[in-house]
């Protein structure tokens, strides 16, 4: 949808450049003001994800959010390792009943550490896409606000083929959501 949208964006874009290439100045009422260059920006939205200051924050904050959880499942598989390694070592000379008995602890294990992780996996997205869901409206205020001040006329965001270093303000961006 996203990549849609962004089609949609550069299309109206060149578009409009095309637009204003093909009308012969003549054509044009006098009354009407001389069309001036089209200002076009450019904002990597992975870089400032990396880079900005609320973006540091946020993985900051969700490091320490799930550092327990994460330590709970790096325990649960020390477990299941051990557990495997014990089976390995000595389940050959083990009784049938207690080679049975720590096969089917191990089993029991196992299907706790898979869904532990999966959970764990499961919340950490959840809670990364709230943070980034945040950080991208931030960043949309902002990059508003710097649109309108230096007069751009259009500003596109990742994904884009290819977009000239003349017109990245992806810099200005994070130097802005610093300042918030």
């Amino acid at each position: 949808m996203r990549e849609t949208h962004v089609k949609r964006t550069l299309c109206l874009a060149a578009a409009l450049a095309l637009a204003v290439i093909a009308v012969p100045a003549e054509a044009q009422p006098s009354a009407a003001p001389a069309v001036s260059a089209i200002r076009i920006g450019f904002v990597n939205t992975e870089r400032l994800f990396r880079e900005a200051a609320p973006a540091k924050r946020a993985q900051a904050k969700l490091e320490k959010e799930f550092a327990t959880r994460d330590a709970e499942v790096q325990k649960l598989t020390r477990q299941v390792r051990d557990l495997q390694s014990s089976l390995d070592k000595d389940g050959a000379t083990m009784a049938e009943s207690e080679r049975r008995n720590k096969e089917r602890d191990l089993a029991n294990l196992s299907r706790d550490l898979q869904r532990s992780q999966r959970e764990f996996r499961e919340d950490l997205n959840l809670r990364r896409n709230e943070e980034l869901a945040q950080l991208q409206e931030r960043a949309n205020k902002v990059i508003q606000q710097i649109a309108e001040a230096e007069k751009f006329d259009l500003i596109l965001q990742d994904p884009v083929v290819y977009a000239s270093q003349r017109i990245d303000i992806t810099e200005k961006v994070i130097k802005a959501l610093a300042d918030k």
